[in-house]
């Protein structure tokens, strides 16, 4: 079977996305090197500059991959569930211990608002993790779970939320019982939500 010019582009990028995960997770953005992704790559340095503009570039292309593996990770536990609400509650936990990861958090919560701008992130962020979770409560408020309000801000707060509550744990001397303390308080913020509803 032959392969295509479009299908050798694909992997190319593939590999450089999948190379850099791997170093900017590891090192960092700062102190990860372009020759050192094309060498775990097997590709030239060439064929990355036909690809990215240069190292900004191929970062972005890395975050955007991170933030479609965390939106996943949350559909995927949401839809393990049998109802609505639970389904809300699994994508939150899940979305809050991919993002413990320290490479997860490397990405998306040290080198990205530096990196990227905040515009860009929550650009991209808007397309995936964001837009999944405003879905989510959306749908929640439709169902009468959530009494009806702006949702945008909840969206926002509840982000924030989890982003923060990750980088609590990673800065904590007992990550697993910072784990167990934030998600007690997730479920506590979350019910309070569906409480308003019935008042």
């Amino acid at each position: 079977m032959t392969v295509t010019q479009r299908e050798r582009s694909e992997a190319t990028t593939a590999r450089l996305v999948a190379a850099a995960r791997e170093l900017f997770a590891a090192q960092g953005y700062g102190d990860t090197l372009l020759d050192d992704v094309v060498d775990a790559a097997g590709v030239t340095k060439g064929a990355l500059y036909h690809h990215y503009a240069g190292k900004r570039e191929l970062f972005e292309a890395v975050f955007d991959r991170e933030q479609q593996r965390l939106a996943k990770l949350a559909l995927d536990a949401a839809r393990r569930r049998r109802d609505l609400w639970s389904g809300l509650h699994a994508a939150c936990r899940a979305y809050l211990e991919a993002s413990l990861e320290p490479g997860v958090q490397r990405i998306t919560l040290l080198d990205g608002p530096s990196v990227l701008g905040w515009d860009r992130l929550r650009q991209i962020e808007d397309r995936h993790t964001v837009a999944q979770m405003r879905v989510a409560l959306e749908r929640a408020v439709s169902k009468g779970l959530i009494a009806p309000r702006p949702i945008e801000p909840l969206v926002q707060m509840l982000n924030g939320a989890i982003c923060e509550a990750a980088m609590l744990v990673a800065r904590s001397d007992d990550p697993p019982a910072a784990v167990r303390q934030v998600l007690r308080e997730l479920q506590v913020w979350l019910d309070a939500l569906r409480r308003g509803a019935k008042q």
